[in-house]
């Protein structure tokens, strides 16, 4: 298998260098270039859509969206007559006809387009459509359009990511970038309660039909929040953006009882915008796996292997309701208020069985165990916005308080039953216990941000930002008395935590350009603390408290260098320093026992990472083909990974996050996207980078270092009769940690969507690991143990989706007579 991964991989990345040189061959030399703004007051009109036409055929030759100041190029046309018409929502469309590109003339400059507020602030339905780029780079992140992911219909936001370029999920879904975890992932720009702040539970909670598109900033300047090791994921939810009044339904069914809804409903008007949307998630997850433990310098007498398979039902419900408000309180001055609320449960049964043998494998202990988890949540977000721009273009004053609280119920019963001891049957006596774990969540945030233009192309940004995070838990544990047949309470296991995290920080950013290069310098000032509170119960069920703070002050710089060259191509060179906070429950130090074989534990002595990042990437944009590519560097000080202890005397391990000393990461990522005909496109994405984790003597642990890559490739194809169909494929190498490695996994999707000749309903048939061979797999190296670890979860998933669409689905042209195409219309003015 790993010999045809690596041919697929070796063809992927030819087919990326002949396209390369093939649309370099072929590309045209005509350009047209122009700046749209409003009519009355100048001021750019962003991201308006610019169209050109074949005047004869009236086919699309290329679209291309204006930049923040309104700025446009459309480049490599091949020689010919078109129409040209620029278009954004609120507009009349502005149309030029009859542009020549010739041998002589091969550069047309429009130079200001002026548009003018569409009548009565409606647009007219038209027949030239804009397909939304899938990728967009900016000059401190890039955009992946991913409302149109057939592959992930019916599935979760975890489903999503994981056809994302960049992104990979593991089997719990946590979420990694460029394969380094410690990645911020935010919800529409703001970091989500749902779970406690669980991303794993975040994105499960969160359907795929919600999301509109996925913001990767792998190297964040001054403006962002400094945490995220590896950068920062941005999770942008589906808003209106429609006049009048629209809405959507979505049922899904999927097999082993997997049910999805959603909703949604919206109005607006040139005075208000209304919107909400709601979600049912009924999903069933199937799992299982092994945890095998050689224990190597054993006496051959003694226990030497300890054998646990899992298998594993879980159930989650979950409710997602979003409803939100802007209104226009002038034409420049826009107030807004957006509420949200989850409602969860979830239900996990594991069945256990513990085998544990001598060296030569006569059995010491066998038995069973049942882990029963019944857990249960709700969180809710409100946010208060307001937007003031004012009458110099670019100059704008946002402000944002949010406030957001949550709660999680967790009872687990833990159900054990020796059935045989050195060979001998015993009489099965259960050892149960039962844990009650609550926790709550508070999030404070309030946010300040000006932008100021300075000169033609300059501009400068500051802002303040203040979050507090507030977090209660607490555990009560204890364990069945066969004798007296009651339950005596468990001190060891029996604690309270609270911590308290906050972050102060302000930022300044210039930026500027001179001609084609374009300059952006940053800096940060963050001054954080996490005060944790930590009691245990004494022999008198008393509880004594004991307080840890870790604080510090740090600087963050950021510096980003453009350089635009013809042909819509982009270099960039970027630095930033970033910092990965350990969590609350990273430094709580109470005994997480669950696993029977390997104990979890906190640690409140955790010092937060110290990240380095530079990054060199370059772009270009064909009229078929596009490439982003990048080559980066990160040193981690302090790197924070959980370390397995040796075995005790029964065989348990115990697992703890610690501070290393450093890790240096460095790769090369390519992400291409290539429409092969109108029928047929597709985006690969190549990940190959290398990892070196110095060595620990204090913890046992050597210089590790190792190669590793992950790739995907996600094929469109457009069919006839309204069908369109998506497959994709990924692939995930062996990778190295501090304590062994992390094996390969990989899987194929597969989608198809057929749109109902109304274009209102649809639908749309997906089949998730269609092999059932994504494994999460490792081997762990001690002094004294080896451990074999693999889990897989869910497997082959298959869901069957319909959608219907109703109210005013689009605002484009409308459809006219053939032979009224070179007039201007109600809606249109010529320029």
């Amino acid at each position: 298998m790993r010999i045809i991964t690596h041919k697929v991989l070796l063809l992927t990345l030819a087919i990326c260098i002949l396209t390369v040189k093939l649309f370099a061959q072929t590309a045209g030399e005509g350009k047209i270039s122009g700046k749209i703004v409003e009519a009355a007051t100048n001021e750019p009109v962003s991201y308006a859509t610019a169209f050109l036409l074949d005047r004869k055929t009236k086919a699309n030759v290329k679209v291309v969206q204006s930049d923040i100041d309104g700025n446009f190029v459309i480049t490599n046309l091949p020689k010919g007559v078109f129409t040209f018409k620029a278009s954004s929502i609120g507009f009349q469309t502005m149309v030029r006809d009859s542009i020549s590109i010739t041998d002589l003339v091969k550069e047309i400059a429009l130079g200001t387009i002026k548009m003018k507020p569409a009548k009565g602030n409606l647009l007219n339905e038209v027949t030239v459509t804009a397909p939304k780029a899938t990728m967009q780079m900016g000059i401190d992140k890039k955009v992946f359009s991913v409302d149109q992911s057939l592959v992930s219909e019916g599935g979760s936001a975890s489903d999503l990511l994981q056809n994302v370029p960049s992104i990979q999920t593991d089997i719990d879904g946590n979420v990694s970038l460029r394969g380094s975890s410690g990645v911020k992932v935010l919800i529409d720009g703001k970091p989500s309660l749902i779970a406690g702040g669980s991303v794993a539970q975040i994105l499960q909670s969160i359907p795929a039909s919600s999301i509109e598109s996925v913001e990767l900033i792998t190297n964040p300047s001054a403006k962002y929040d400094a945490e995220g090791q590896s950068g920062i994921i941005n999770i942008v939810l589906k808003r209106n953006k429609k006049l009048g009044f629209n809405g959507s339904v979505a049922l899904t069914a999927g097999n082993r009882d997997n049910y999805n809804a959603n909703t949604s409903l919206s109005f607006q008007n040139k005075r208000v915008n209304l919107y909400g949307n709601y979600s049912y998630r009924y999903g069933n997850r199937v799992g299982g796996g092994y945890n095998n433990i050689n224990y190597t310098k054993a006496p051959q007498e003694s226990l030497t292997f300890a054998n646990q398979n899992t298998d594993s039902r879980s159930l989650d419900k979950g409710h997602n309701l979003k409803a939100g408000m802007d209104y226009y309180l002038a034409e420049k001055s826009v107030l807004s208020f957006s509420a949200s609320t989850n409602i969860r449960d979830n239900n996990r049964n594991e069945l256990l069985e513990i085998d544990q043998f001598n060296g030569i494998r006569n059995p010491l202990q066998l038995s069973n165990r049942s882990n029963i988890n019944n857990g249960s949540g709700n969180s809710y977000d409100l946010n208060l916005d307001f937007t003031q721009k004012f009458k110099k273009p670019k100059e704008e004053l946002t402000m944002n308080f949010g406030y957001s609280e949550g709660n999680n119920d967790n009872f687990q019963v833990y159900n054990t039953q020796i059935y045989n001891v050195n060979g001998n049957t015993v009489n099965p006596s259960p050892n149960i216990q039962r844990n009650d774990g609550y926790g709550f969540n508070r999030n404070y945030n309030a946010q300040l941000d000006y932008s100021l233009p300075v000169g033609k192309l300059g501009k400068i940004e500051a802002g303040y930002r203040s979050q507090i995070r507030i977090s209660e838990n607490s555990a009560i544990a204890d364990i069945f008395n066969t004798t007296s047949g009651q339950y005596d309470f468990n001190y060891a296991l029996s604690n309270e935590f609270n911590s308290k995290d906050q972050v102060h920080a302000i930022y300044a950013n210039y930026q500027n350009q001179i001609k084609s290069f374009g300059y952006q310098i940053g800096l940060r000032a963050e001054d954080a603390a996490l005060n944790t509170r930590l009691g245990a119960y004494n022999i008198n069920s008393n509880l004594n408290y004991t307080p840890g703070k870790v604080a510090y002050t740090r600087l963050y710089p950021s510096i980003f260098l453009t350089q635009k060259f013809t042909g819509e191509q982009q270099l960039q060179l970027s630095y930033s320093r970033r910092v990965n906070r350990p969590r609350g429950w990273d430094t709580n130090p109470f005994l997480d026992v669950s696993d029977p074989l390997n104990y979890r534990q906190g640690n409140a002595n955790l010092k937060p990472e110290d990240v380095h990042a530079f990054e060199l990437s370059y772009s270009r944009y064909w009229t078929k083909f596009s490439i982003i590519s990048s080559l980066y560097f990160r040193q981690t000080n302090d790197v924070i990974q959980r370390i397995r202890t040796e075995p005790n005397a029964e065989g348990i391990t115990l697992s703890t996050p610690q501070n290393l000393t450093k890790n240096i990461s460095s790769g090369v990522e390519l992400i291409g996207k290539y429409d092969v005909s109108k029928s047929w496109n597709f985006t690969t994405n190549v990940n190959l980078y290398q990892s070196k984790i110095e060595g620990v003597p204090a913890f046992g642990i050597v210089e590790n270092s190792g190669f590793s890559y992950n790739a995907n490739l996600t094929n469109n194809f457009v069919l006839p009769y309204g069908i369109t169909l998506q497959v994709k494929g990924d692939y995930r190498s062996r990778e190295v940690m501090a304590q062994g490695i992390r094996k390969a996994n990989f899987g194929i999707d597969a989608g198809a969507k057929y749109d109902f000749k109304n274009r209102k309903a649809s639908l749309s048939l997906n089949i998730r690991d269609v092999f059932a061979t994504r494994k999460w797999q490792m081997t762990t190296t001690g002094e004294t143990s080896v451990v074999d670890f693999s889990r897989y979860m869910q497997r082959t998933m298959a869901n069957l989706t319909f959608s219907y669409r109703f109210g005013k689905t689009d605002f484009n042209f409308k459809k006219t007579k053939k032979g009224d195409e070179q007039s201007s219309r109600p809606d249109e003015e010529s320029f």
